[in-house]
């Protein structure tokens, strides 16, 4: 009797060691990364720079990254950057639950430690591939969680979703928008933050300092009176508003961040698409991107923006689901779902003095001053004639005290896209009409006269963008 159950004894310990033998062999054989001296290195498309493992603030680089190739296109170097997905590194963190959210040393320092770290999650699942036909999607966020949901819900829905890096820009740092982000589950996810946000300096420059000037008095009494920027009204006559100075010192820090600071853009050649909290995208806005950048290339090369929005009222699919306009670019006709690589803000770069002495609080307005004024030409771009992003919110920075309903205008806008479904996705895309509008220098808006936001401005593009 002792002699069978010895034998069954011991085939199960054969079973349990073999089941863990090979276990162990598929893990080691998963997490097997070949050094430079086994591969061609980790290239970043200079052709002759290796990154090796210490290289690169916590993108995963050694424990993902099992590859970098570089390929040859029309006689260029095109750089293709690639993390593999590894379900047996997951390493995604929890939320700081140290943080007090009413300490803003703690979250001063909170968010230069995310700058620096540039952490990517979901590479465990998704890995990332970034190379010359890819589509970074940046998102400008500030306080709008509500409408930041809608948006992030039409993005899971994108076709090729999978394939982007989503990279949320805030300058507002609080548990609910952290967490809405980080349970973004359909791509991999940077966070960054606006380091000179008007939360993190309330009573000092860039925000409200109490030593400054009202923005209604007059300069002969801002001297006598001796507040601190007195010297510096705007053309008009008028101090600075930090809450309206804000966006443009955002939307100029994050470019430079993200093309500049972050490791994994280094030398990236593909699409940066951008977008904000209250923009709701269609299906096929990743499609139709790339579909339009093979159209630039072939048909429209002084193109340098793709534009995957528009304002118009009346959206007519069935006629113009794949058809394009291309314009001089106007900053009211062609801000929404803006598209451009590198190359644009190489130039935006050379003419920051330019961007950041324009006395226009606006962005997009001061952008359209560069188009007449700094860049080599004016910028083309094609837009596309059936919309790709729809703004979303009436509430915010110029819309205070409207009723403002995301839900409803959600609601509308998805019986927009059900009804043109089959229009979605459309078999090619071609240029439909030219534009005839002329480019014009705009007249600024001011609200941009303190020698102070034109420095900080600067300060983007001379020093560390992380801090």
């Amino acid at each position: 009797m002792r002699v069978p159950r010895m034998r069954r004894l011991l085939r199960w310990l054969f079973m349990v060691v073999l089941f863990l033998f090979v276990v162990l062999n598929l893990h080691i054989l998963v997490n097997f990364q070949p050094s430079p001296s086994d591969a061609q290195g980790f290239h970043y498309g200079d052709g002759d720079r290796t990154l090796n493992k210490k290289e690169g603030p916590h993108v995963q680089i050694g424990k993902f990254a099992n590859k970098a190739l570089l390929d040859k296109e029309n006689g260029n170097n095109k750089s293709q950057f690639i993390i593999e997905p590894n379900f047996f590194n997951r390493s995604d963190d929890f939320i700081n639950s140290s943080v007090d959210y009413e300490n803003l040393t703690q979250i001063q320092s909170e968010i230069l430690r995310i700058n620096k770290e540039q952490k990517i999650y979901n590479l465990y699942k998704y890995g990332l591939k970034l190379n010359h036909e890819s589509v970074v999607i940046v998102v400008q966020v500030h306080d709008r969680l509500d409408y930041l949901k809608i948006l992030l819900d039409s993005l899971k829905k994108t076709k090729k979703i999978e394939t982007s890096l989503l990279i949320i820009s805030h300058d507002v740092y609080n548990e609910a928008l952290t967490k809405l982000v980080r349970d973004v589950d359909f791509c991999a996810v940077l966070q960054i933050y606006f380091p000179h946000s008007l939360q993190t300096h309330p009573k000092v420059f860039p925000g409200e300092d109490p030593k400054d000037c009202p923005r209604n008095m007059k300069k002969e009494e801002a001297v006598k009176t001796k507040c601190q920027n007195a010297a510096y009204p705007d053309k008009y006559g008028h101090y600075r508003e930090a809450k309206y100075c804000q966006t443009k010192h955002h939307w100029f820090w994050k470019l430079n961040h993200i093309f500049d600071g972050v490791s994994v853009m280094k030398n990236y050649e593909g699409l940066v698409l951008l977008l904000e909290e209250d923009y709701y995208v269609t299906p096929d806005i990743l499609t139709v991107l790339q579909m339009m950048q093979n159209l630039r290339l072939k048909e429209c090369k002084e193109c340098k923006i793709l534009a995957a929005g528009n304002y118009d009222k009346n959206q007519n699919f069935p006629a113009n689901a794949g058809k394009v306009e291309v314009a001089n670019w106007i900053s009211s006709r062609h801000n929404m779902g803006m598209a451009f690589t590198a190359d644009l803000f190489k130039q935006m770069k050379n003419c920051a003095k330019e961007f950041c002495h324009f006395d226009d609080y606006n962005w997009d307005w001061t952008l359209q001053h560069l188009s007449s004024k700094c860049l080599p030409n004016q910028m083309k771009v094609l837009k596309m004639k059936a919309t790709r992003v729809f703004h979303m919110g009436e509430c915010g920075v110029h819309h205070k005290g409207k009723n403002c309903k995301p839900e409803e205008k959600k609601a509308s806008v998805n019986n927009l896209i059900d009804a043109n479904k089959q229009h979605l996705f459309p078999n090619t895309v071609s240029i439909g009409s030219y534009s005839g509008l002329k480019l014009r220098d705009p007249k600024p808006n001011g609200g941009w006269g303190d020698l102070r936001d034109r420095q900080l401005c600067m300060s983007f593009v001379n020093n560390d963008t992380a801090h």
